[in-house]
This record gives C-alpha cells, structure tokens and sequence, in this order.
C-alpha cells in the first residue's frame, strides 16, 4: 500500500481504484493531474458539471466545503481504501 492519501477524502490511496483528476477541467486547459479514488473522483463528476468545477470547484478545498461532498466524505471515511461502488448521478447536477 502507498503512503500517499486522497486528496478529497484524506483515506489512503492504495493501488486499486485510483484515477486522475484534473481539478481545471482538460476541458479548460487544464494540464495538472492528482491520484484520487475512482469512487471520490466519480462522485466529484456525478455533482459538478465541468463549468461548475471551472468556475467554484477547482481546490480540493472548495469541494469538501459543498454539503453533498462533504455529506459523501463523512460516508466514505468508513470504508475501506480500496472500497468501490459506481456513484448515481445527482439529482441537483445541471445536465
């Protein structure tokens, strides 16, 4: 297991499960990477949309400040690092 750590939920990161996340949408020129939980990555996807992440929810900061990030983090703290489920898309996300 690796010592590093998610950067959303603070868990260890581990070898299984883990993604990248850019926190400037690519789609905003956004070059810089970060290893994080396929779960916690799917989860910040299934919230925000691209502009959303652009515009207000481009620090790992910012996005445990939002009540549904925050709400998903204290859940997550329980589980295994190397826990995973496919997130729902959220009902308040702007398709």
């Amino acid at each position: 297991m690796s010592d590093a750590l998610c950067p959303l939920c603070g868990r260890p990161l581990g070898k299984l499960h883990v993604d990248r996340h850019h926190l400037i949408p690519k789609t905003y020129k956004g070059r810089e990477q970060f290893d994080i939980h396929k779960i916690c990555h799917q989860k910040i996807h299934s919230t925000f949309t691209e502009h959303e992440l652009f515009k207000s929810f481009h620090t790992w900061e910012a996005l445990q400040q939002h009540d549904d990030i925050r709400a998903f983090i204290a859940w997550v703290a329980k589980k295994e690092h190397s826990y995973f489920s496919r997130n729902v898309r959220s009902n308040n996300k702007k398709r």
